[in-house]
């Protein structure tokens, strides 16, 4: 069983940034790929960031360029870095992790807003 824990979520203004975490119990975060998923008001929950045990990442068409996923094995935490945020990134923002069975978090709610 793997718990995770996303923090980091707030109220920002269109331009500004956030950093989201997401801290990960048990010791094979390692071997995990790690990702970040959001639902926005009325939406379908959708992938944002993914990043495999490997390093290697993806990214939506949406946030490409002022979203960054990282990882820091020793910690078991993975991290959204979001710049440049906009209206439309307002949701509940999920880390997930799976490696034969997925994984959730609780949610995290970031708001752009003026």
């Amino acid at each position: 069983q793997v718990q995770l824990v996303e923090s980091g979520g707030g109220l920002v203004q269109p331009g500004g940034s956030l950093r989201l975490s997401c801290v990960a119990s048990g010791s094979d975060f390692s071997n995990y790929a790690m990702g970040w998923y959001r639902q926005g008001p009325g939406k379908q929950r959708d992938m944002v960031a993914i990043i495999r045990n490997g390093g290697t990442v993806n990214y939506a068409d949406s946030v490409k360029g002022r979203f960054t996923i990282s990882r820091d094995n020793a910690k078991n935490t993975v991290y959204l870095q979001m710049n440049s945020l906009k209206v439309e990134d307002t949701a509940v923002y999920y880390c997930a992790g799976w490696r034969t069975v997925t994984y959730w978090g609780q949610g995290t709610q970031v708001t752009v807003s003026s």
